[in-house]
This record gives structure tokens, C-alpha cells and sequence, in this order.
């Protein structure tokens, strides 16, 4: 009865100040939610929530681990070291007459684009040619060779070289782009190979009589590398993994300088399908190193090794129940670091997204490198019993611990924003959707006060301009809110004497 004769006694300028104000709040709290959000990535009554009161009402935050000093010194390593949207050759990449063909026979699809095709042709020149090629016709008409676009033009420019005397970069051509089965490709790299270690041998000898014997030579090394790891490939492909993991060892060995070739990518690979872990962990000891680039294979290996420790045994309620142990927490920890460097990886590892052949060079944290490394070791995270579940529960942890905007980063440099402008050029586009950096979701706090701003203020803006009749839905509003507390007071004074009520009422 109290309740209704207050409503009463309400006038529509009540409820015009009302609504204004409470427009006016929300607008305020919607206001400092975002800066808060612009500033530290998260919302502040969430953050509130999480760090103060969830541990008072007993509970343990355990979506993602708080030591991140682990990788400080790669983080301010890489920052100086950073050199943004730089193509790498594909340490993986396939042959383009046994593989790459093949799909385009079977689909009539494209698997390569001109600009990756492109970047080949100039690697080609660069590493299989030397300005002292005139002086051999066989080299000089493979120079033409590796410059002419048809396909069917340098194969036969090859052939022609081969007519004159056995010429090693013929063989390559031939075995890349000729060859229509990985045996065949392998027997006309070994042709090379017996051709290339004669050309070797000579020019080193001549190496120290000049700046031209210098460059030879340096070609000549190039070639014996690039045979000498497509054997290799070779070996792995047709399935005799030993013989290639010796032959990977061999020539790191022969050429420990030749870093840039990546070719313990190509061995990691190799020791994951062999299940030797011991072997995977100090290949990496060796290159997952503040000094030398990172790459999705070694971050994305590291990680896997971690997660295999803990993989088989983890489940998401029971961590959240006890907390993540020692063990994994360092596997957590590796998974977050993994997906800063690359975060188009999961996708790949989960199959939330289709696979396509890997181009023949990848841009690092990018699309493109992030199919080169699920397209070779997807099966080996489905090997480890577990993995592919700790990286379901984890991975998407990260965006909530790197700063806002990108530009900050956590544990490596930011992320280039150029990258998604690269992977374009670098895959067919025509058949698959580019994965671009994965945007940082609004928390729901801040769309909650988006809301309530929004309707707060309609609420003011129709009380403004009709007082009277909100005023009317107000009051049938209340009172429908209040009838049942109306009710209950109804029947305590029925149940209570009167006298007793009177003093309840008094105080």
C-alpha cells in the first residue's frame, strides 16, 4: 500500500531525471570500459572480478599461467633483430613436376601463384648461376634456362645442356620439373649429384686464384647443398626416414655455415616421424636460441615436446579444480608462445580449417608459413596421445595475455601488419581464404555497457519528449515489479498480530 502511494506521488519530472541520470552513468562506465580496454587489453570490471573477488568466493584462475619472464631476453633479442615480411624459401617445399603438377592434373587447380613462382625463378638465378657462365656453353644455356618462364622451354633448354656435357643444374630442372614420381626425381638427383661433386672438387681447388674462381666456387657449393637435401627429401618421401635423418646430419656437418638453408627444419621433421624425441629436444637446444631466427617449427616442436609430457593425463575441469601443475604450465607457457609467433597455426593443427599444398616460400608468421608446418606435422601432433586437446583448451589464452593494440607484443616483437598483404601474393587466393591475425574480441562487459548506455538513453530521450505516458508504463512497471513483495507483506500481516506489526513497522 506504502509502495503505491509512492508511486503516485511520483511526477513525470522524476522520471525524466531519473532515466538522464542513469543514461549519464552508464555512459561514464562505458566510457572508462573502453579507454581501460584501449589501454591494458581487458576489461576493468572483469579484471576486478577475476583478481579480487574470484579468489574470495574460493575460486583459481587457471586459463593461463603468469610467468612470462621465460622469454624476456628472445623478446628484446628479436625486437632488435626484426625484419618485417621477409620471404623465406619453404624449407619443405615440394617437387613441382611429382607433386605440385600432380594436384593440378587431379583438380585442374593452380597450387601455385606467378609471384611465388616468381620469387623461385630469382632464386634459382641466384644460387645456381655465377657470371662465369659463358664460359661453359652447357652452363651458359642453363642461365637462359632459369630465366625463361615456359615451363616446357627450360625443361627443354635442359635437355639441350645435357647434349653437350653432364651439367648438375640440367639434372635439378629436369628432377624439379620433369620428373613425374618421386623415384624418377631421385634418380636424376643422384645424376646430379656425381656431376655437381666434379665441379665442386675442381673449383675449390681454383677458389683462392681470383674473384671469378671465388663465385664459382660458391655456386658450385650451392648446387651440391640443394642436391645433396632434395636427396635427402627424397629418401624421407619413399619412406627410408633413416637414411634421410643420416644424410640430413652428414651435411650439416659438411657445411655448418650453410644456416640459412634451415635444413635442421627438414631433420626435425624427420626425427618427429621416427618418435625421437631425445633427438628432437637437442636439435632444438641447439636453434631454439635468442641469437638465431625463430620459425613455427621450432616453436611450434618445442611446445609439442612439452605438451607430450603432460598431453595424455590433462583434463581442462580438473586443472581448473587443483591448478595447472609445474609440468603444465611450462606446456601452457610453450603453447602461448607458439601462437604469439604464429597464430594462424591451430586452425591447421585443430582442422577448423582445410589444408591446401604449401607454397614454395612462406612469409614467417604468416598463413602461408602456418600451412607449410601443418601440411608436415599435423600427424605428428596427432601421434602424441592428448596434444591436439591441451592446444584445444589453451591456445586462444594467448590473445588475452598479449597487450592491446598489436602493436605492443608480449614475447616477441609485434606482429607485422603487413603480413596478410604478403600471404595474398604468396597463395591462391581463388580457392582458399587467407587467414588474417585473429582480432581481439570486446569483453562482454563492455558490450554490456554499450547496451545499457543505449537503452538507458532511449529510456531518457522518450521520458523527455513524453513524460506523461513513460510516466504511466513506469508506474504500471513498478508496480508489476513490486506486486509481489505487496503480496508478501499482505500476508505477513495477516499472520502476525497487529500489535507486533505495529512495533515492526515503528522501527
Amino acid at each position: 500500500m506504502e509502495v503505491s502511494m509512492f508511486l503516485n506521488t511520483l511526477t513525470p519530472k522524476f522520471y525524466v531525471a531519473l532515466t538522464g541520470t542513469s543514461s549519464l552513468i552508464s555512459g561514464l562506465i562505458l566510457i572508462f570500459e573502453w579507454w581501460y580496454f584501449r589501454k591494458y587489453g581487458t576489461s576493468f570490471i572483469e579484471q576486478v572480478s577475476v583478481s579480487h573477488l574470484r579468489p574470495l568466493l574460493g575460486g583459481v584462475d587457471s586459463s593461463s599461467p603468469t610467468n612470462s619472464n621465460t622469454s624476456n631476453g628472445d623478446a628484446d633479442s628479436s625486437r632488435q633483430s626484426v625484419s618485417e615480411c621477409k620471404v623465406w624459401r619453404n624449407p619443405l617445399n615440394l617437387f613441382r613436376g611429382a607433386e605440385y603438377n600432380r594436384y593440378t592434373w587431379v583438380t585442374g587447380r593452380e597450387p601455385l601463384t606467378y609471384y611465388d613462382m616468381n620469387l623461385s625463378a630469382q632464386d634459382h638465378q641466384t644460387f645456381f648461376t655465377c657470371d662465369s657462365d659463358h664460359l661453359r656453353p652447357a652452363d651458359a644455356i642453363m642461365q637462359k634456362a632459369w630465366r625463361e618462364r615456359n615451363p616446357q622451354a627450360r625443361i627443354s633448354a635442359a635437355h639441350e645442356a645435357l647434349e653437350l656435357e653432364d651439367c648438375a643444374t640440367a639434372y635439378i630442372l629436369l628432377a624439379e620439373e620433369e620428373a613425374t614420381t618421386i623415384m624418377e626425381a631421385e634418380r636424376l638427383f643422384k645424376q646430379a649429384l656425381k656431376a655437381g661433386e666434379g665441379c665442386y672438387r675442381r673449383s675449390q681447388q681454383l677458389q683462392h686464384h681470383g674473384t671469378q674462381y671465388e663465385a664459382q666456387h660458391r655456386r658450385d657449393t650451392n648446387v651440391l647443398v640443394y642436391i645433396k637435401r632434395r636427396l635427402a627429401m627424397c629418401s624421407r618421401k619413399l619412406g627410408r626416414t633413416r637414411e634421410a635423418v643420416k644424410m640430413m646430419r652428414d651435411l650439416m656437418k659438411e657445411f655448418p655455415l650453410l644456416s640459412m638453408f634451415n635444413i635442421h627444419e627438414n631433420l626435425l621433421e624427420s626425427l618427429l616421424e621416427l618418435q625421437n624425441y631425445a633427438d628432437v629436444q637437442a636439435v632444438l637446444a641447439k636453434y631454439d636460441d635468442i641469437s638465431l631466427p625463430k620459425s613455427a617449427t621450432i616453436c611450434y616442436t618445442a611446445a609439442l615436446l612439452k605438451a607430450r609430457a603432460v598431453s595424455d593425463k590433462f583434463s581442462p575441469e580438473a586443472a581448473s579444480r587443483r591448478g595447472l601443475s609445474t609440468a603444465e604450465m611450462n606446456a601452457v607457457e610453450a603453447i602461448h608462445r607458439a601462437v604469439e609467433f604464429n597464430p594462424h597455426v591451430p586452425k591447421y593443427l585443430l582442422e577448423m580449417k582445410s589444408l591446401i599444398l604449401p607454397p614454395e616460400h612462406i612469409l614467417k608468421r604468416g598463413d602461408s608459413e602456418a600451412i607449410a608446418y601443418a601440411f608436415f606435422h599435423l600427424q605428428h601432433w596427432k601421434r602424441v596421445e592428448g596434444a591436439l586437446n591441451l592446444l584445444h583448451c589453451t591456445w586462444e589464452g594467448t590473445f588475452r595475455m598479449i597487450p592491446y593494440p598489436l602493436e605492443k607484443g608480449h614475447l616477441f616483437y609485434p606482429y607485422p601488419i603487413c603480413t596478410e598483404t604478403a600471404d595474398r601474393e604468396l597463395l591462391p587466393t581463388v580457392f582458399h581464404e587467407v587467414s588474417v591475425y585473429p582480432k581481439k574480441e570486446l569483453p562482454f562487459f563492455i558490450l554490456f555497457t554499450a547496451g545499457l548506455c543505449s537503452f538507458t538513453a532511449m529510456l531518457a530521450l522518450l521520458t523527455h519528449q513524453f513524460p506523461e505516458l513513460m510516466g504511466v508504463f513506469a508506474k504500471a512497471f513498478l508496480s508489476t515489479l513490486f506486486a509481489p513483495l505487496n503480496f508478501i507483506m499482505e500476508k505477513v500481516e495477516s499472520i502476525l498480530p497487529s500489535s507486533l506489526w505495529h512495533q515492526l513497522t515503528r522501527i
